[in-house]
């Protein structure tokens, strides 16, 4: 078969009624398709047997991480056509017609096992998690998750979120969005910002006692120690994060004032927390959890304390109740993660009887964040793929580049909350003018 290439091309277009945007390059050589477009490299009929015995993103997901298939040219281009082409025309078609019953998906299966075959495919790659069984977010499968996330190897994380090593967005200025050089005020500064920007809204002091909910790699933890003279006890469930803290945080001199724990959230019982931050964490919760999430942040904090939530949130559906988790984002980089409406984490907020008081929507800085660490994987592609797998590297690199899509056409986004645990006077200890942050 010398002309693999145009077949998928009238296939692809047959399907969807329209020229197709991307170029093809097939295992034989040959190519079809607008020559200036990024090219979709498909290195092995493998590729199409998963997306044949799987349609949509995780049969692509899978020939992605096992590399049969790959993006030459600019991958955010690439994945914008693909994103209109999978995911959007999926949507749209899932409130109308279920795929079996199309005629012209039925027809789109018949023409691609007449060119790549009925044989099935091969088994999913090693980066894939493996099934699932149990209740969701029990303790013991919620620290294997986080395992699978965080426990890949912290020099590939040094590798791809830079020296800082906070793992969230950063808080970039003007100046810094439009530089892409790399030069001038750059990703350290940003993520130094938005630690210091967490410290302020929590109104930090010489000796407040700050609990770090999912405290990664010690970052938050450093920052409120050393700028704010805070006494902080940071809790993760990934022992390699818990390692690597400790060591950054003996090296600096902190081991009076910080504490890293490998502990479960819901096991904390050593309150009252004069302010509590939760910095990418609650993603991991999953709506069964967030109720009593919520209550037990309001049971560690004092009263007058501040919580600071920084989570992503998605856009809501028209129908909740047929929410469906990212398939891609399940099987490969956070296994029963969830994503609330930023409406939903408010009210359980004020349910478990928070004093909601600002909510600051970031949603381009993570954009932008995300860029920054797509860059340094491919900058030290080499060194990433030594570092943990090529397959791990690709997972990443696709994840982030995906995500900073997302963000950026306003699929996600990302919000601090501050929230108080009023006291029964009233005094909520802000200051009048927003955003002054610090006692009143």
């Amino acid at each position: 078969m010398a002309d693999a290439a145009l077949r998928l091309t009238t296939l692809a277009e047959e399907l969807l009624g329209a020229p197709l945007p991307i170029r093809i390059r097939a295992w034989d050589g040959s190519e079809s398709g607008p020559p200036d477009a990024p090219t979709l490299i498909i290195r092995n009929r493998r590729a199409l047997r998963r997306l044949l015995w799987k349609p949509g993103e995780l049969g692509l997901a899978r020939a992605w991480v096992a590399g049969e298939i790959d993006v030459e040219g600019d991958l955010y281009a690439a994945l914008e056509h693909l994103a209109g082409l999978i995911w959007e025309r999926g949507a749209e078609a899932k409130d109308t017609v279920h795929p079996v019953l199309d005629p012209r998906m039925r027809a789109a299966a018949k023409g691609l096992v007449r060119i790549v075959g009925a044989l099935p495919p091969p088994a999913p790659p090693a980066e894939e998690i493996r099934r699932r069984t149990g209740a969701l977010h029990t303790k013991r499968r919620d620290k294997a998750a986080i395992s699978h996330h965080y426990d890949v190897g912290n020099d590939f994380y040094e590798l791809v979120l830079g020296p800082s090593m906070v793992y969230s967005c950063a808080y970039w200025d003007a100046d810094a969005a439009r530089d892409t050089s790399g030069t001038g005020h750059g990703l350290e500064d940003a993520q130094r910002d938005k630690l210091d920007l967490i410290c302020r809204k929590l109104a930090l002091q010489e000796g407040d006692r700050l609990l770090d909910v999912g405290c990664g790699w010690g970052s938050m933890a450093m920052h409120a120690a050393r700028e704010y003279g805070a006494r902080v006890t940071g809790v993760t469930l990934s022992r390699e994060q818990a390692a690597f803290a400790r060591k950054r945080i003996a090296e600096e001199g902190l081991t009076d004032r910080i504490e890293i724990r490998v502990q479960d959230y819901r096991d904390v019982r050593d309150g009252p927390y004069d302010a509590i931050s939760s910095i990418g964490m609650a993603e991991h919760v999953g709506s069964v959890r967030y109720r009593e999430y919520a209550d037990d942040l309001y049971s560690l904090l004092k009263p007058g304390g501040r919580l600071l939530n920084h989570q992503i949130a998605r856009r809501p559906e028209r129908d909740e109740g047929a929410y469906h988790v990212d398939a891609f984002i399940d099987a490969y980089v956070f296994p029963d993660g969830e994503l609330a409406p930023l409406g939903r984490t408010l009210a359980t907020l004020e349910e478990a009887g928070f004093e909601a008081r600002d909510v600051e929507s970031i949603r381009e800085h993570y954009a932008l964040t995300l860029r920054r660490w797509v860059r340094n994987l491919e900058e030290h592609w080499t060194e990433a793929v030594r570092a943990t797998s090529a397959g791990r590297a690709r997972v990443w690199r696709l994840y982030m580049a995906a995500s900073a899509l997302s963000f950026e056409r306003n699929r996600i986004g990302v919000n601090q909350i501050l929230a108080v645990k009023t006291p029964e006077s009233g005094a909520s200890g802000l200051p009048l003018r927003a955003r002054q942050w610090g006692a009143a």
